[in-house]
């Protein structure tokens, strides 16, 4: 059994047509990604070569902060910065242990003199502490000495004042009593003679019967 072919209508397209039904695409300015060069982690590094950190909300560039400021090269830029101050942090450590283990004889030898250098250079500066912490002590107890001295100087000065502040007030005392002990035995001395001229003068036995 055949079957018999059908054919379709088919649609002419122009290219005219076509081109006027697709929109027209809009372009936008792109801004050009300049990413500062970073130094690479070579040892010795100063951070310094890097330069500083940057921030990201106040370009360098010295251009106005607008709406449409991107921060990426200088986001880069800041993580560049850290890696590299990352890798020589790593490499200064680990350097540090390289000589004694991996280095050759005369580098062993050269870290060796480094420790002993390094020994001695401390026991100098325990020692000069020592003598210092010992010579600080000695002088505190001079200076103890000295003001237990001056101490007792001043306690026994106050006590001669003392004692001479009340030897005169004794001997004042001593003086106010003997001046009225001698005013009453005047006065005394006074009134008998007195009474004895009073007597002869007016006696009181006229007639000298009272024996």
């Amino acid at each position: 059994m055949r079957l018999t072919g059908v054919s379709l209508p088919s649609t002419p397209i122009s290219g005219v047509a076509s081109l006027a039904a697709v929109p027209p695409r809009r372009q936008y300015a792109v801004t050009p990604l300049a990413l500062p060069a970073v130094c690479p982690a070579v040892i010795p590094l100063s951070v310094n070569q890097c330069g500083a950190r940057m921030n990201p909300l106040r370009p360098s560039s010295g251009k106005r902060r607008t709406v449409s400021l991107e921060t990426l090269a200088a986001h880069h830029f800041n993580q560049q910065r850290t890696v590299v101050m990352q890798q020589k942090e790593y490499n200064r450590y680990h350097q540090g242990w390289q000589r004694p283990f991996y280095g050759s004889r005369a580098e062993k030898e050269e870290y060796r003199k480094e420790i002993r250098d390094l020994l001695k250079r401390q026991m100098l500066e325990k020692w000069e502490q020592q003598r210092q912490l010992r010579s600080s002590l000695s002088r505190e107890a001079e200076e103890a000495q000295e003001a237990d001295r001056l101490a007792l100087s001043r306690d026994f000065q106050q006590n001669v004042a003392h004692a001479q502040i009340l030897r005169t007030f004794r001997d004042e005392n001593k003086r106010l009593m003997e001046q009225i002990w001698h005013q009453r035995s005047l006065s005394r001395l006074q009134e008998t003679t007195r009474e004895r001229e009073l007597l002869q003068y007016n006696p009181l036995n006229w007639s000298g019967t009272l024996k």
